[in-house]
């Protein structure tokens, strides 16, 4: 291959990064680096799925259009299809280059998609938002860069049938986004990056007055580095990438240093198996499993700007674990040739660590292959990975008064442990006295907080966590009322195999263990946990969370309850 060619850019904080001009369209292959080469081929075979949800029915109102994976007509798998084309047919890579077929295609999608606008100029997200800015905003960020490949590369006025509908769609999005509100702490900063890429085409002085009034709240990052929605499955990567286009136009380099400073802590963020850690989540990827690939151009950009060796060894990570995966990020690679220089050498990610981020309400323990999380104000107060051997959740509840699903509010660190703690009461009531009595008898009228207390019960719960060799040890000690029944849950990720354990009698998938050690595997990997108790089969209390719908094992007991549980890799 021959050695690539970059173009140099100062200093690279003070404003826009050059971008393509008419001169890269005539390139050779061998000046892209082989993994934008491999992108580009992935985004060829996306094609075939995308034929089989177009609508062609020229009686149908969005002919043209795309439907989604519930066969809905939706302006989002629209607007990706466009995307793609845009990128398929700029590069000589691909098989479907200077594709007038392909280009005609997306000609119709875009007349589709100005048929689903809105005349105020947004659309929909058909599963729950309607003349929605924000999510105009997520496509017009996309659908930007789209236009801008195509405009470079427009020799001969061949892509000018497509950019106009696309030019039209913008525009029309760019007058939603000046004016329209937003729902959630994120969409401030998508709206501004949207705008900022209508901005780089279309100087209109109203794209950037607008980016600059929702920049005037100021960026909600916390001490820790993470965002209001503390979303690291979704969300954090997704302002990265907007924050970072809100300084390319409009030279904000201390957004740099916020971005900076998310990687930074996400570093702490990954499991042995490259998975996120999304249990401190607010938003819809709490507890789910979710991967770095929406990172990748934010550690990359960053990477190379910085010359920052523990980014690109994340880069190198993700690239490792699952390559296809930043192909969604194709139209950025392509747009910008800063992105295709090799990254930095050396260096590593953090994997032997105790760190605490208190602003997130979580503590992070990693030692190489196996990792744990501890967590406040969460039911799943503890979760441990060794390798794709997952306990997604450790649980604890007593049917006490039907509030007894144990959380604790804090996390004391007391020598090497970890404490949490929950004090709960259940009281009686008296009756209220005569002047307090509301002569229609109406209960709602008569509240319980006038009313004197009597039988006071009480539960206090002590949870402490010890790192031991390949794992925690949890000791649970929950005193007070005598004889309340506990349940503790360790619900495990549903692909493995459970050993040592016996049929609850409840749930096909949940068991008890009565034993001295139950086993968990996937493939090589596996954890260990134990000693079990079973003094009753009462796996579901009431007041408790529901079933998880996962592998579950229970121990269960009785009041006072003691109990030392050891959860390890070996």
């Amino acid at each position: 291959m021959k050695r690539r060619k970059f173009v140099h850019i100062g200093a690279l904080g003070i404003g826009t990064l050059a971008h393509w001009n008419t001169s890269y369209a005539a390139k050779i292959k061998e000046e892209k680096p082989a993994w934008l080469q491999k992108i580009i081929l992935q985004n060829d075979q996306d094609f075939p799925r995308y034929e089989a949800l177009r609508i062609t029915d020229q009686k149908h109102p969005f002919v043209g259009g795309f439907r989604d994976g519930d066969d809905i007509p939706n302006p989002q798998t629209t607007g990706y299809y466009v995307l793609k084309v845009a990128c398929a047919v700029i590069s000589p890579e691909s098989s479907f280059y200077q594709s007038t077929a392909h280009v005609e295609k997306a000609i119709q999608a875009c007349n589709c998609l100005l048929n689903m606008q809105h005349a105020d100029g947004t659309i929909d997200l058909l599963s729950t938002n309607f003349h929605s800015p924000p999510d105009t905003a997520f496509s017009v960020e996309k659908l930007c860069v789209a236009y801008t490949l195509l405009q470079k590369n427009n020799q001969g006025n061949r892509y000018s049938a497509l950019m106009s509908p696309l030019e039209t769609f913008l525009k029309r999005c760019g007058e939603s986004l000046v004016v329209g509100g937003i729902h959630t702490p994120n969409h401030r900063w998508v709206v501004s990056g949207a705008l900022a890429k209508l901005y780089q085409i279309w100087p209109d002085p109203r794209y950037k007055a607008r980016a600059e009034q929702w920049l005037q709240e100021n960026i909600d990052q916390d001490p820790d580095g993470q965002y209001t929605e503390k979303s690291a499955g979704i969300y954090s990567a997704i302002i990265n990438k907007a924050l970072i286009s809100i300084h390319q136009v409009f030279n904000k380099p201390a957004l740099l240093n916020v971005v900076r400073k998310n990687l930074e802590m996400t570093l702490f963020y990954v499991h042995p198996n490259m998975e996120v850690v999304t249990d401190a989540s607010n938003r819809q990827d709490k507890g789910g499993i979710n991967m770095f690939e929406n990172y990748y151009y934010g550690y990359r950009y960053l990477a190379l700007l910085d010359k920052n060796p523990r980014f690109a060894a994340m880069c190198r990570l993700i690239e490792k674990a699952y390559f296809p995966r930043i192909g969604t990020h194709i139209e950025n690679f392509l747009d910008e040739p800063f992105l295709w220089q090799e990254l930095p050498s050396g260096n590593s990610i953090p994997t032997n660590y105790v760190k605490s981020f208190p602003y997130s309400g979580l503590i992070r323990i990693r030692r190489e292959n196996w990792d744990a999380t501890l967590l406040v104000n969460n039911p799943n107060f503890l979760t441990f990975h060794h390798g794709n051997a997952i306990l997604q959740g450790l649980r604890l509840a007593a049917s006490f008064f039907g509030k007894g699903q144990f959380q604790s509010n804090e996390i004391k660190q007391v020598g090497n442990a970890w404490i949490l703690q929950q004090k709960l009461d259940g009281p009686y009531f008296q009756p209220h006295t005569k002047d307090q009595i509301d002569p229609s008898g109406d209960w709602e009228k008569m509240p319980r907080s006038n009313r004197k207390q009597s039988e006071i019960q009480y539960l206090e719960t002590t949870v402490q966590v010890k790192e031991i060799s390949g794992g925690l040890m949890v000791d649970i000690d929950m005193k007070g009322t005598d004889g309340v029944p506990v349940s503790l849950e360790l619900i495990f990720r549903g692909e493995g195999k459970l050993e040592g354990l016996v049929p609850s009698g409840k749930e096909s998938n949940a068991y008890l263990l009565k034993e001295s050690e139950g086993k968990y595997s996937l493939g090589e990997d596996f954890i260990h946990f134990g000693p079990g108790k079973a003094e009753h089969k009462a796996i579901h209390l009431r007041g408790a969370l529901p079933f998880a719908q996962a592998p579950s094992v229970y121990i269960t007991g009785f009041t006072p309850f003691s109990h030392q549980l050891f959860i390890r890799q070996s």
